[in-house]
């Protein structure tokens, strides 16, 4: 395990593990959004704008999910060059995010802190680490509990996907999967999401 991987593993577990409840375990930012339906686990939400650190990495689910946090956790712990030339330390934020990028490749990434901007963001030292704008979009979305295994990530797509059409909505892109804590929280306290696109 990198000394990259361990650290941030360390700030997430000193920031998240504390609480006991999964409403007030979020010590760390997360994407403002505006909720304009609810039913139950459902939602439907729209985000305004914002930037994305991403990479691509390949591999199963597991794997993907490792080799793509230390990836971007390592540009916000300070694996990046800032306007004077110095490395520039991001805040954590959440939900450290994961979707299908086609084949056996996967595209992970962090939302950057509200106020930051391209032009001002430190340029990643890794160059399979990219800052992508998100332009203003809705989501549907499921929220659960538990470990995101490959069955609980199925079943609760499936789920989301059926509300999405009996909402009169269309999917507008891949089902994404949103984690919330770190991995030493207690399964009835993990906060995941599934995330669809929506039109």
């Amino acid at each position: 395990m990198t000394s990259v991987f361990k650290r941030a593993m360390l700030t997430l577990a000193l920031t998240l593990v504390a609480s006991f409840s999964p409403e007030s375990a979020m010590a760390v930012s997360e994407p403002t959004f505006t909720v304009e339906r609810r039913e139950g686990e459902f939602e439907l939400r729209e985000y305004p704008g914002f930037i994305v650190a991403e990479t691509r990495v390949e591999g199963g689910f597991d794997e993907a999910s490792r080799a793509g946090f230390r990836r971007v956790a390592g540009y916000i712990f300070g694996g990046n060059s800032g306007p004077d030339g110095q490395p520039v330390k991001i805040a954590m934020t959440a939900p450290v995010t994961l979707e299908p990028a086609g084949g056996d490749q996967w595209r992970l990434h962090f939302v950057m802190p509200e106020g930051l901007r391209s032009n001002t963001l430190p340029k990643p030292s890794d160059p399979s680490v990219n800052l992508r704008e998100v332009p203003r979009h809705r989501m549907a979305v499921v929220r659960f509990g538990g470990f995101t295994t490959e069955t609980a990530i199925s079943e609760q797509t499936r789920r989301l996907r059926e509300w999405v059409s009996t909402q009169g909505l269309q999917a507008a892109g891949e089902a994404q999967i949103a984690r919330y804590n770190d991995p030493f929280t207690l399964p009835w306290n993990r906060r995941n999401e599934i995330m669809i696109p929506v039109r």
